[in-house]
């Protein structure tokens, strides 16, 4: 009979709040912790691709998904003069549903806060672990708060600087800046914008549908020395940015005027090599194998995770058994993402030509494949 029963999760993101739900799912007592006390997340989009779709069919979430969402299953490749060069559809793995689903940051955090929730998880906001004593039996855990408790498992989702990595991998790697950042920003969404829409040239720039009213705009930047920028002038910073883009693009540059509005984020990447657990602490998500967003697929591997997590210590006796079988089993595939990101990510601030087109379908392949 299995060791583990009550099960400890540390952050409140999309990898912990999956995790609850995976984890509730094949019968765990769950409780999740978050530092922030608000909760909060900032005000764009994500992509949420036939992978994810997949996965979160697999959550029992996916009519949450597509209802808090814009579904959408083509790709259009523009040149930097505006023509459109190319128009394909991705792959579906769900029958019945859309191969990708765009989705606003905060109704995708209200579908699985709500979801994990429902699945018996018990939500702490304001609070982090300070201190981590496992004895082989369980887990002690000391509060921010003051206060303790003993879980059989713990799992660290708490993103790219996790604490919970750094207090079981002391001589764990830093997160690396890789040259570049990403800025965004929300739009009305024409009515007949309905696929995601990639602009190659030096700069890597993109429109993403998130509903029937929003969309937004990503452009990633070379940042020599990883400059911080002002929230006053943001706004006109990017606009700067977006300067001798595509026609379409400069007209919606010249409607980016709310600093508070910008979304600006330097890029970096993190991958374990090694082991992603130590006794019964286990790690998921950016917490391990975070990426630039050049493939969109960073918080779909984190959902993954969460999936072959709850499968392994379901079907295991011990933890150490169910900790190295998902490792063993997303450690190729995640690399994979991390470093394929990470090329094109390169290329760009190098200033060589990306062909988007053909990285796209290769991730699709790979990603395609079962997890």
């Amino acid at each position: 009979m299995s060791s583990i029963s009550r099960v400890l999760v540390i952050g409140g993101g999309i990898g912990g709040l999956t995790a609850a739900i995976a984890l509730g799912r094949k019968g765990f007592s769950v409780d999740v912790i978050e530092r922030d006390p608000d909760w909060s997340v900032y005000g764009v989009g994500i992509i949420q691709q036939a992978n994810v779709v997949r996965a979160v069919a697999e959550l029992g979430i996916l009519d949450d998904y597509v209802g808090a969402g814009f579904p959408f299953s083509d790709i259009e490749i523009y040149i930097p003069s505006g023509q459109r060069v190319a128009r394909f559809p991705t792959p579906k793995l769900t029958e019945a549903y859309p191969a990708n689903v765009g989705i606003g940051r905060r109704a995708l955090q209200k579908v699985l806060g709500d979801r994990a929730v429902l699945s018996g998880a018990n939500i702490r906001l304001g609070v982090s672990a300070t201190r981590l004593d496992d004895d082989g039996t369980g887990v002690d855990v000391t509060l921010s708060d003051g206060t303790t408790g003993r879980w059989d498992i713990v799992v660290g989702a708490d993103g790219l600087y996790s604490e919970t990595r750094k207090m079981i991998f002391v001589d764990s790697p830093d997160p690396k800046f890789v040259g570049q950042s990403v800025w965004r920003y929300n739009f009305p969404r024409p009515a007949d914008m309905d696929a995601l829409q990639i602009y190659e040239g030096p700069k890597g720039i993109g429109l993403v549908p998130l509903s029937n009213e929003l969309m937004y705009l990503f452009v990633t930047t070379p940042e020599p020395g990883n400059p911080r920028y002002p929230r006053e002038g943001l706004a006109a910073a990017m606009r700067d940015k977006l300067a001798g883009s595509a026609p379409a693009i400069n007209a919606l540059a010249d409607q980016i005027v709310d600093d508070d509005a910008v979304v600006y984020k330097p890029l970096e990447m993190l991958f374990l090599q090694g082991d992603w657990h130590k006794g019964r602490i286990v790690l998921l998500g950016d917490a391990i194998h975070a990426t630039t967003p050049h493939l969109g697929q960073g918080a779909g591997m984190a959902i993954e995770d969460s999936l072959v997590l709850a499968e392994e210590l379901g079907r295991a006796d011990d933890p150490e058994t169910a900790f190295t079988a998902y490792r063993n089993r997303r450690f190729e595939r995640c690399r994979y993402i991390v470093e394929a990101s990470l090329a094109i990510c390169d290329a760009q601030v190098n200033g060589e030509p990306v062909d988007q087109s053909a990285a796209t379908r290769g991730m699709f392949e790979v990603v395609a494949q079962p997890i």
